[in-house]
């Protein structure tokens, strides 16, 4: 609906059914796109959240990554009058983990933050408010965030809209499974140790993990896990990830450290030439464990690719200590994960046990409760000695390619937090999710680019890891690699 029909429509918060014209403009448009529907009077907010709503509801059933509703607070905000910014109308789902806004819910994947309601609302979430996006609920996560797929005991499992036999990806199933649904062209997303570029290679999207300190995580802590965790998004387009990252990026207050400052905004950059990259080609992980062969040849595929494009590819990888960084990841969560349970045990008045805390959490918890401070500045040195062990390396290149995971997506059960037993499941995840950690443990950013798919028809992300604040180059590349290898048609079959 168009000009005078859309202007009048746009005052209204009704919950009509959507007319077929308006539900299929969120699936032939990118965030910026439909912002500037909505600038152009061609739609409203109002009838952009009531399709997005509308598919939400027919798609969650058959893949569940809704963790929580907040539809009346969409309306509401739009009620109120949106912001003018780069997102005005777009609608747009927050991650259930970490991300508050303050008296709704929020679960953290968790039977333990059953009925949570923060008292804050999250400086992130401010910034995606200011920007025009219209929050109307919160996608699934396992609980806290713990493992490379979206199941929990708390909301269940979340299935890859590709084969719902298969695993959306972790921790941000949810919001990827939204994206590749076609409820939203984007969505919120964190990354402790591959938690947005997992996803998104699972689901055939765009996913960038921005420089520590780039995007804020307050007001409650400026930090999770030690500085391993940080937000973003996972998106079809890289266009809409970086005007996302314009619109969040920037020192909160109270943090200790910030990224340096971009040159120009990166929306600008995804369509600046990226010049000759020297990229690392790094097929094997650093822990030296199997990567399945459809991974491997998708890997030299987007080598070959880069070349055709100008770029110098050559193998190398930077020599690191994989013993101690794994050891380091495993005090700083185990830590992390036993405080923040034993607060939250305490606050309610509940104690620990299989009723509430999923096994693989509790075992985080026990081990997690016996390390020392020693033991965490030990692991923090850990980190420091690796981020100036990789810059060094990264003199000589712009870029470090590699899988994003070692296997196409893997089947439900495989990996989820309630195993048979905790060696098996530390079996199973370790060689899947064996690439992407490392940039959590330096604080580079890196990205998961969707250029291959497995003989099976599941989505193999192809990653790109660059300097300590150089998404610009990340930028760059992907915009390049986006015109040439023409992804944004390729969507799961799904009505």
């Amino acid at each position: 609906m168009a000009g005078a029909g859309a202007a009048l429509i746009a005052s209204t918060v009704s919950a009509r059914t959507p007319k077929p014209k308006e539900s299929g403009l969120i699936s032939s448009h990118d965030a910026l796109g439909l912002a500037d529907l909505v600038r152009r009077k061609q739609v409203s907010p109002s009838e952009l959240l009531e399709a997005a709503i509308e598919r939400a509801e027919a798609m969650n059933p058959r893949f569940n990554f809704l963790a929580q509703k907040h539809y009346d607070y969409g309306r509401a905000a739009i009620a109120r009058g949106l912001p003018q910014g780069p997102f005005t109308g777009v609608p747009w789902l927050l991650k259930d983990l970490n991300t508050y806004i303050a008296g709704e819910v929020t679960g953290q994947g968790s039977r333990l933050y059953a009925g949570y309601r923060p008292t804050v609302t999250s400086e992130l979430v401010r910034r995606h408010e200011r920007a025009g996006l219209v929050i109307f609920g919160k996608t699934t996560t396992p609980e806290f965030g713990l493992t490379a797929t979206t199941e929990s005991k708390a909301t269940g499992l979340t299935r890859n809209p590709w084969n719902p036999d298969h695993i959306a990806g972790g921790s941000s199933g949810g919001a990827a499974a939204a994206v590749a649904a076609g409820v939203i062209p984007a969505a919120h997303a964190t990354d402790g140790g591959g938690s947005i570029r997992i996803p998104a290679s699972c689901c055939g999207l765009f996913g960038l993990k921005p420089s520590r300190g780039r995007v804020p995580m307050g007001p409650l802590r400026t930090e999770g896990w030690g500085g391993l965790s940080c937000h973003h998004a996972v998106t079809h387009s890289v266009r809409d990830s970086a005007a996302l990252l314009d619109a969040t990026q920037g020192l909160e207050p109270g943090s200790r450290y910030v990224a340096p400052t971009p040159e120009r905004p990166y929306l600008e950059e995804v369509g600046r030439a990226p010049g000759k990259l020297r990229i690392a080609l790094m097929v094997s992980p650093p822990a030296g464990s199997p990567v399945d062969p459809e991974c491997i040849a998708a890997t030299r595929a987007a080598a070959k690719l880069c070349e055709s494009l100008g770029h110098s590819v050559e193998e190398a990888a930077p020599k690191l200590d994989v013993a101690a960084l794994g050891q380091a990841a495993f005090v700083m969560m185990g830590a992390s994960v036993a405080n923040d349970l034993d607060a939250r045990s305490k606050a309610i008045g509940v104690p620990l046990g299989p009723d509430v805390v999923e096994a693989v959490t509790m075992m985080f918890h026990d081990v997690g409760a016996k390390f020392t401070a020693m033991d965490w500045v030990k692991a923090n040195n850990t980190f420091q000695e690796a981020a100036v062990t990789m810059a060094q390396f990264m003199d000589k290149y712009d870029l470090i390619l590699s899988p994003v995971l070692a296997s196409p997506p893997l089947t439900l059960g495989t990996i989820g937090l309630s195993p048979p037993d905790i060696q098996t499941w530390i079996r199973n995840i370790t060689p899947f999710a064996a690439f992407t950690g490392l940039y959590n443990q330096t604080g580079q950013p890196s990205m998961s680019v969707p250029l291959a798919m497995s003989a099976s028809g599941l989505p193999i992300g192809i990653m790109f890891s660059a300097r300590y604040g150089d998404e610009a180059t990340l930028f760059r590349l992907a915009g390049q690699l986006e015109q040439a290898a023409q992804w944004a048609g390729r969507r799961p079959a799904i009505a």
